[in-house]
């Protein structure tokens, strides 16, 4: 086995091409960005994935949680889940360089089916980064050694995202990848209502309505939710809401009032307050500083 050190110089190396905006590769579902990653990149909506640190450090807030993953470290993020977040360079001049893993729900449970079953133990509620193991790290480095021979990538990845699954599902953040899963418990019903508030987010939202859908109460809904996502449902909405009128305003050229109706606020105020609060800008000034960085 490569040393850590060896490992992620390599890794480094295989993802060169790397830039500040996610590149895909040609490895299914692998994604690769680094540099001087723009703060106003990193709010937005975070979709299923395992984020791998390579270099430097990545920062992410949802909600009152923050996830500081220092090189080299992992997080899940298990659901879509709106945040934001900032990236520190690495050490010594590196740049910061990380890697994510789209969570493959087919493959999670053909996995699960060949491991003990668990409970789920919910053994730290709170998001945060686990460190990478010299094995996690290992496979990581076969998996990037398959850019160089594309050919293999059909046989060989497989066993590889097998790997990283299995070595996530064993560390303290595997609960959360083994409760997408659970086919008589609560969260499956928790990215159900994810997806639905997702694609309704412009309209009121009545939560009890929601919670009996999926088979919930009032309150065991509103825990679960926050259990998986760190958002209440409206803090949720809310930050769904501001994300998309932050680029209606600076991309597609609406006036804030405008983009403030259009997104489901009634009153521009309040608007402005909550906007002010989640991007620490007003939305004047926001859009100023983003035009400012696209110049």
């Amino acid at each position: 086995m490569n040393s850590v050190k060896d490992a992620l110089r390599e890794i480094e190396e295989l993802t060169r091409d790397a830039g500040t905006e996610p590149m895909e590769t040609t490895l299914p579902g692998v994604l690769i960005i680094k540099g001087e990653v723009p703060a106003h990149q990193l709010a937005a909506v975070y979709e299923p994935i395992i984020g791998f640190t390579l270099s430097g450090t990545k920062v992410i807030s949802i909600g009152d949680e923050v996830i500081h993953a220092t090189s080299p470290s992992y997080y899940v993020i298990p659901t879509d889940i709106p945040a934001t977040g900032l990236v520190r360079q690495g050490v010594g001049g590196r740049p910061y360089l990380s890697a994510g893993l789209k969570i493959n729900l087919a493959s999670l449970l053909t996995l699960l089916k060949d491991l003990p079953q668990e409970p789920g133990v919910e053994r730290d509620q709170s998001f945060s980064a686990c460190t990478a193991s010299p094995e996690f790290i290992e496979v990581w480095l076969r998996l990037f050694r398959l850019l160089k021979s594309p050919k293999d990538i059909p046989a060989l990845f497989p066993a590889y995202e097998r790997e990283i699954l299995y070595h996530v599902l064993s560390g303290p953040q595997g609960w959360r990848l083994r409760q997408l899963c659970l086919l008589n418990g609560k969260t499956p019903g928790i990215h159900q209502a994810v997806k639905w508030i997702r694609n309704n987010f412009t309209k009121a939202i009545d939560i009890k309505p929601i919670a009996q859908k999926w088979g919930m109460g009032v309150t065991t809904f509103h825990r679960r939710f926050k259990l998986v996502t760190g958002l209440s449902p409206i803090q949720f909405q809310k930050q769904l809401r501001l994300l998309e009128a932050r680029r209606l305003i600076s991309y597609e050229g609406f006036a804030v009032a405008s983009a403030a109706y259009e997104v489901g606020y009634q009153s521009a105020s309040q608007f402005n307050r909550e906007y002010t609060r989640f991007f620490g800008a007003s939305p004047a000034r926001d859009t100023a500083k983003l035009k400012n960085l696209v110049r």
